[in-house]
């Protein structure tokens, strides 16, 4: 799928810790994208909060780089690139305030989250501007993907309830 499990190394000491959470250097070495245009950051006050799945489509196609500051997420992406031997899986991760890992999602595939606990901040940057005509989602219960979320009836808003069915 072209993901990348980002682990930052945390310096400690007795104030706290020191972490460096993107090198574009870094990124260029693998592959990533080097540029990241945009940082958004993600509230979400309860628990069972369910953003997504969200893609922008065409030329703003977006690379994310997604971390959890606050609280606990399972973070879900759809590889929905037609051409790609991976079309139509997903892969799920627990991001969390303890582990210090970040998610690199390349363009063509939809994400998603869902928090595990209250209070949960989520930080992301992209590497496109915000496109609103080429923002597309998918249903999170979508019965082509067989997602297996550990929630039935998640917090979420109506737009992403109402999303189509995908159509291959």
């Amino acid at each position: 799928m072209g993901l990348f499990i980002v682990e930052s190394e945390a310096k400690h000491d007795h104030r706290g810790f020191f972490t460096r959470t993107y090198c574009s250097r870094e990124f260029g070495q693998y592959g990533l994208a080097e540029k990241m245009v945009q940082s958004n950051l993600s509230v979400s006050l309860h628990r069972y909060t369910l953003r997504g799945m969200h893609y922008q489509t065409g030329e703003s196609g977006e690379d994310k780089l997604v971390r959890c500051l606050r609280g606990s997420i399972l973070d879900v992406v759809i590889d929905i690139r037609k051409e790609s031997s991976t079309f139509g899986n997903h892969l799920m991760f627990e991001l969390n305030e303890k582990n210090n890992r970040a998610i690199y999602i390349p363009r063509g595939l939809a994400h998603g989250f869902l928090t595990l606990v209250d209070d949960c901040h989520l930080f992301y940057q992209v590497s496109n501007f915000y496109s609103p005509e080429n923002e597309r989602g998918i249903r999170w219960d979508d019965p082509f993907f067989h997602i297996d979320w550990p929630v039935n009836d998640p917090v979420i808003s109506e737009r992403d309830s109402y999303f189509p069915d995908f159509i291959p």
